[in-house]
């Protein structure tokens, strides 16, 4: 009998190496003398075997695990992954992945078996799994996690995952475990790392994630490719398209620098950079971080979790990544203009609406910046107001008892504005972005959005805050929209001269008509300002020296 089993465990072995083109064989797997790996016994040392696979597999006195484990199991204690954002229940490794890391936790001999009274020797003295990428260690933090129940329950909690794999390659234990096997075998290396199905396009990994608007999204359909400046943004894969990389293009599934979500990289942005440096997207996103002023990303490394609040509450610790203006999974290259609605750029993602409450998926851009610009605390005005308003909301609505606001969440109010350059009119809306942007969004090429600009506070164009030395040049990002040189108030022209636009204009909002909000540290006496129809008002005021009572 023992014969027997000896014959029918060395047909299930040649069952094995024969299952692929690639067979075990010809892989890494084959640990024997006729190894095609550098991890392989020792053929010029006694006890050295000839042997594929009895370093995994016995017909007698095996582990009672399963598969007629051959190996001792690791005693180590593992570190699980988790995050904020995983519904499953993960714990130690259980089953197949036990036995898995019998081998790739680097703790346990490669050649120690249980079929052997000694070790199989190794060649280079080679005891342990070495360190690299297949040494996954006892910290599993930084890896896709294993040993988790995968049921319609899960599934239902996610909300981002598909229905229970069955037919599709990927396949659960007896327990609906999700194991090490349901994305290696380790039989065939026909698919690169022993994968069970070819992962182009990350047809693997959304055999089982199903990521709101993947289909739609730049980072599924894109055929951009590196243009081979360093860095390599594709260090763990072999493709040569973002489409191509898929998923990969930001996250490893083993050995992740940034441990929750398995990112490629723990500094959140960097994951961002490596192709938005202008070396696989074409605009350089990058390079807009290093202008004088920048959201500024590289301050809050780790603070930013999916799971937080749409709004920012009021005394939290506000910060601003790449993934808290960008859906990576959504966003996409359709063009809105900005007052009619979002940019693909823009697309699946969270913010706050103009009552103040939270939306899954914005349907204005405003809605994004009143996540950290609306009831957030803030620091003062770059302008210091005779009407203070920090909460940006409130500015520009007109319930708050504002009476005048540059058209963002409404139509302005006002019905006739003669200074207004085509295409824009009365019945216009315009987005943050519209003033709020890169000062190359204008430049063929440029990049565009509010990453970076050489104007402060993230101005596309030029727009003084000084008050004496002004001049018509300096108030470019009024220009850009307003025609002065008209009859809506002649002497525009001479205040453009000598003061900054901001000393009298409040640009988001203001309780008075006309966007009137003076700055009281120029603006002196009563302040007041009266709107007197169209081209006329009276003010009362004192500035430069000079007393205005009732005079415009």
């Amino acid at each position: 009998m023992r014969a027997i089993g000896s014959v029918i465990f060395f047909l299930v072995c040649l069952l094995a190496m024969g299952a692929g083109a690639a067979n075990v064989g010809q892989s890494k797997h084959n640990l024997s003398v006729t190894g095609v790996g550098t991890l392989t016994a020792n053929k010029s040392a006694a006890g050295a075997s000839t042997e594929i696979c009895i370093f995994c597999h016995t017909p007698h006195s095996a582990n009672s695990e399963m598969a007629l484990w051959n190996r001792y199991d690791s005693r180590a204690s593992y570190i699980p992954y988790s995050s904020s954002t995983t519904k499953a229940t993960i714990g130690q490794p259980t089953g197949s992945s036990k036995l898995c890391l019998s081998c790739h936790d680097g703790t346990v001999a490669l050649g120690m078996v249980r079929s052997r009274s000694s070790p199989i020797p190794m060649k280079s003295a080679v005891a342990k799994m070495p360190p690299g990428r297949s040494n996954l260690g006892t910290d599993l933090s930084d890896d896709h996690p294993i040993s988790f129940r995968y049921d319609a329950a899960l599934v239902a909690m996610d909300g981002q995952l598909r229905p229970p794999p069955t037919s599709s390659g990927v396949h659960l234990d007896a327990n609906n475990q999700l194991q090490c096997t349901s994305c290696h075998d380790a039989h065939d290396n026909g698919n690169p790392s022993f994968l069970v199905m070819n992962n182009t396009a990350s047809a693997l990994c959304v055999a089982c994630h199903n990521m709101k608007n993947w289909n739609e999204g730049s980072h599924r359909t894109s055929t951009k490719t590196w243009n081979g400046a360093a860095p390599n943004p594709w260090t763990h894969t072999t493709e040569k398209t973002v489409a191509a990389n898929a998923c990969e293009s930001c996250h490893n599934p083993h050995g992740a620098g940034g441990r929750q979500r398995l990112l490629n990289y723990a500094a959140e942005e960097q994951n961002c950079y490596t192709c938005h440096n202008g070396n696989v997207a074409a605009k350089n996103i990058l390079a807009e971080f290093n202008k004088p002023s920048v959201h500024p990303v590289i301050d809050n490394t780790g603070v930013h979790d999916p799971m937080e609040q749409p709004l920012v509450p009021a005394g939290a610790n506000r910060h601003v990544e790449c993934a808290d203006c960008h859906n990576p999974h959504a966003s996409n290259d359709s063009t809105t203009p900005l007052g009619a609605g979002v940019s693909g750029a823009l697309a699946g993602v969270r913010g706050v609406n103009v009552g103040g409450g939270a939306v899954s998926q914005i349907t204005y851009e405003y809605e994004l910046c009143f996540r950290c610009h609306a009831d957030t605390a803030k620091g003062p005005s770059m302008v210091p107001r005779q009407f203070p308003q920090l909460n940006t909301r409130a500015e520009f609505t007109s319930s708050s008892g504002t009476n005048s606001f540059h058209p963002v969440v409404s139509a302005g109010a006002n019905p006739n504005v003669p200074s207004l350059k085509a295409p824009w009119n009365t019945a216009s809306r315009i987005g943050c972005g519209d003033c709020h942007n890169s000062d190359s969004a204008s430049t063929p090429g440029g990049a565009k959005g509010p990453h970076g600009s050489a104007y402060k506070p993230l101005l596309e164009k030029p727009l003084s805050f000084a008050d004496i030395g002004s001049n018509p040049g300096n108030s470019a990002l009024c220009n850009k929209c307003h025609n002065f040189v008209n009859t809506a108030w002649p002497q525009h022209l001479q205040h453009m001269g000598m003061t900054s636009c901001l000393t009298c204009h409040d640009p988001h909002g203001s309780p008075n008509p006309r966007l009137i909000n003076f700055n009281p540290n120029v603006v002196t006496g009563a302040r007041s300002f009266q709107a007197q129809g169209m081209s006329h008002g009276s003010c009362v005021l004192s500035c430069h020296g000079k007393d205005h009572n009732s005079k415009y």
